[in-house]
């Protein structure tokens, strides 16, 4: 799964979580805001009632002195009487009895002092019920259908539904633009970095705008293209002075060692001479390769300047030409001068001058 997918998705989900959460609690406050209202409708009712209620032919009655029947369902408000022995007694011509449950009960008898509320199912239908306990043996209970707030409840829960869904697909779209929006400098720098790897041109450069993570990124990425750039340049220079550094003594050596190994009649003077000149190219040699190979690992310690006699340094830069280029006559005209600076630059700057001099 790509990057720009995962960071769809988990915004597509934080959003989902909070439209859900949001949901959740619209339906939990709508709900009981509408159960407040049938609890407050079942308490006036209850208040509406005698305050003494007696029940004609005690024990055995089994209907109210002045309540109307009523039925179950709607906005009506049904009232029953419960025995201490959990028999219910309702109005005459009621259309049913509600449950006796527990706790309704348990007032009848006494040991609940307290009006409390409860949910009921009578005849298929969901009921509100509040209980009161009457003493001496009774208790009474009002209830109302909850038919017309479970409607509306589920109205709103596919209201909510609906609204999530729709919520969570604009998130998944905005996800997805701001995805795209976010991610089009990783993009940049993705495909400079196919273009380095394909071509090898280090030239290339990301266009910085701004002062972001992303940006310094970029701007990271440009410094690292720079380096790469350089350290190239400077690979190609190693190669070049190498070449150049290496050439006029590998061609003088090759031509003593030819020498020597041409002419066995060479006086003793002669050829003691040319194979010390071979000895000292031989050091001279070993000391710039291992010069150039320091150079080419990038470990090279950095040398302090010193001061250096450029006159003496000048006269062995002299020397070593002659060796390598035995045509070449020098009229040197030294005088003592001290400069400051690296000796082994200063030698091979004054070796190259006076080697492309004899060339």
């Amino acid at each position: 799964m790509s990057f720009r997918a995962r960071l769809t998705l988990a915004s597509a989900a934080a959003v989902a979580v909070a439209v859900v959460g949001a949901s959740a609690i619209t339906y939990a406050l709508v709900r009981n805001e509408l159960r407040d209202g049938v609890d407050e409708t079942l308490h006036t009712r209850a208040a509406e009632l005698p305050s003494r209620l007696d029940v004609i032919g005690d024990p055995d009655g089994k209907q109210f002195l002045g309540l109307r029947p009523e039925r179950f369902g709607g906005v009506a408000v049904f009232t029953q009487l419960v025995r201490r022995d959990g028999e219910a007694i309702t109005p005459p011509g009621a259309s049913g009895k509600l449950p006796v449950s527990i706790r309704a009960l348990a007032a009848a008898r006494g040991a609940i002092d307290h009006a409390f509320y409860e949910d009921a199912h009578v005849q298929n239908t969901h009921v509100r019920v509040l209980t009161l306990p009457l003493g001496r043996g009774y208790a009474v209970q009002v209830a109302r259908s909850l038919e017309e707030v479970d409607g509306t409840l589920a109205r709103i829960q596919r209201w909510l539904i609906a609204l999530a869904l729709v919520g969570i697909g604009l998130a998944a779209a905005l996800g997805l633009l701001v995805a795209r929006a976010v991610l089009a400098p990783v993009q940049r720098l993705t495909r400079a970095a196919e273009d380095v790897s394909q071509t090898g041109d280090l030239s290339q450069r990301i266009e910085v705008d701004g002062k972001d993570e992303l940006s310094r990124l970029a701007s990271t990425f440009n410094t690292m293209l720079g380096a790469l750039e350089g350290s190239a340049r400077s690979q190609r220079q190693l190669v070049s002075d190498a070449s150049h550094e290496l050439r006029t003594p590998l061609t003088s050596l090759r031509t003593n060692i030819e020498v020597l190994a041409r002419d066995e009649a060479l006086p003793a003077g002669e050829r003691e001479q040319l194979l010390r000149d071979v000895t000292e190219q031989l050091t001279e040699m070993t000391a710039l390769v291992a010069e150039l190979v320091e150079l080419a690992r990038g470990d090279q310690a950095p040398v302090e300047p010193e001061d250096v006699r450029l006159d003496l340094v000048t006269a062995d830069a002299i020397e070593r030409t002659r060796r390598n280029r035995p045509g070449v006559s020098f009229e040197p005209h030294l005088q003592e001068s001290m400069i400051r600076g690296v000796p082994s630059n200063i030698e091979r700057a004054v070796s190259n001058l006076l080697d492309n001099a004899a060339k």
